[in-house]
């Protein structure tokens, strides 16, 4: 439904991988999300040979029980001769005679470029087709993945994690105080450094943090292990997550300044909701120490938060809600002017026309009011173009 709605990149890669998983689950029960990753990582890799491994095999069963050649090779060594042969006599004919040499040139041959395109585009639907229609025995394997396999790669013992987790404790608690009160403060920013300098380096350092610290507590308590079962290592590990919880936050603070100060985007929309991913993901660590879960239950469930965020992304235009959101700011702010950014609402194309159309009612210069008549007619063309061509009609 959303590929006919509205085609994109997203949408394609989401139906593939459900067409892949109705094809596999019937050999294979649902275990985990990282075992079902490898297996359609795999399952994308064995679809580009699938045919040529199939073409080989009936071929090879053909000549086991005596049965004549088919295929390509036995079609080409029948009409060979007579293809060449008349092509041949027809290129003399048509340099010998004009009545035909004329018939010849009044033939349009399609064009090689879209020709060839069109051949390639076919050539992979065919075998992303074929790959789900004859799946590759081996691509339903068993997942080498759970507790046991954790505590083989990291367990490090009560002691070194009690020590470790003090020492990450005190460190976030440092940053976390400093973050709180230069935030709630509204003090400005240091000299040199710009509001888009704070805000990447938040969205970026911290969040990779609090990705490390989930992976560390992952390694380190699995479950059924002497640090899970120690009442003391187990406060440290939710008070360090509850700190990773606010260094996220913080993180959103950040990127949601810089959006008051500079407007929303596209990218800022999408690092908010990979903030609360990352956040969903520290949750629900602390809730499988708390209950007790498996580590399979844990991917599953980050697995089925970041499926929830890609679907909702496909169906939802980030543009059209990027676009509404600074023309709201704009009205919020008492003003019936543009936002901070009317050139990149520009570029969002026919994402903005509604937001551009609202603007314009109410933008008050004339000189404003001009250029936002200018860019919507631009986004009211390009929806025209889009709209002529049969190939890019939406039932919208």
């Amino acid at each position: 439904m959303v590929l006919v709605d509205d085609p994109s990149f997203l949408g394609w890669v989401l139906f593939w991988t459900a067409v892949s998983l109705a094809a596999l689950l019937p050999r294979q029960r649902f275990d985990d999300a990282l075992a079902w990753a490898r297996r359609l990582g795999w399952h994308a890799i064995s679809a580009a040979i699938a045919p040529l491994k199939d073409a080989a095999r009936l071929s090879i069963v053909r000549q086991r029980r005596g049965l004549p050649s088919s295929g390509f090779r036995a079609i080409g060594a029948v009409v060979a001769l007579p293809l060449v042969g008349g092509a041949t006599f027809l290129g003399l004919f048509a340099s010998a005679n004009p009545l035909i040499g004329r018939a010849f040139s009044q033939i349009v041959l399609p064009d090689p470029w879209a020709t060839t395109w069109r051949a390639l585009f076919g050539l992979c639907v065919l075998i992303t087709i074929w790959a789900s229609l004859r799946p590759s025995p081996y691509t339903t394997g068993p997942s080498r993945f759970g507790d046991r396999s954790i505590g083989t790669v990291f367990e490090p013992g009560v002691e070194t994690l009690t020590l470790s987790l003090l020492t990450f404790n005190t460190i976030f608690a440092v940053e976390n105080v400093l973050d709180i009160v230069f935030l709630s403060s509204g003090a400005g920013l240091p000299s040199g450094l710009t509001m888009a300098d704070y805000a990447h380096r938040g969205a970026c350092s911290l969040i990779v943090t609090a990705l490390l610290a989930g992976v560390f507590v992952l390694l380190a308590l699995r479950r059924g292990s002497a640090a899970a079962a120690s009442p003391l290592v187990r406060r440290l590990v939710t008070v360090w997550l509850v700190q990773n919880l606010l260094l996220v936050a913080s993180s959103a603070l950040r990127t949601l300044d810089y959006v008051d100060a500079y407007g929303m985007t596209v990218l800022r929309l999408s690092a908010l909701a990979r903030m609360g991913l990352v956040a969903t993901g520290l949750a629900l660590i602390g809730w499988r120490l708390l209950v007790d879960r498996s580590a399979a239950w844990l991917i599953n469930a980050n697995a089925l938060a970041a499926v929830t965020v890609l679907v909702t992304a496909s169906v939802v235009d980030l543009g059209a809600v990027a676009a509404a959101w600074n023309v709201r700011t704009a009205f919020e702010m008492g003003k019936a002017g543009p936002p901070r950014d009317l050139c990149y609402m520009g570029l969002l194309g026919p994402s903005s026309l509604v937001s551009l159309a609202k603007l314009e009612q109410h933008a008050r210069e004339p000189q404003l009011r001009d250029r936002l008549t200018y860019l919507r007619l631009e986004r009211q063309t390009e929806t025209a173009d889009a709209q002529a061509d049969w190939r890019l009609w939406t039932p919208l």
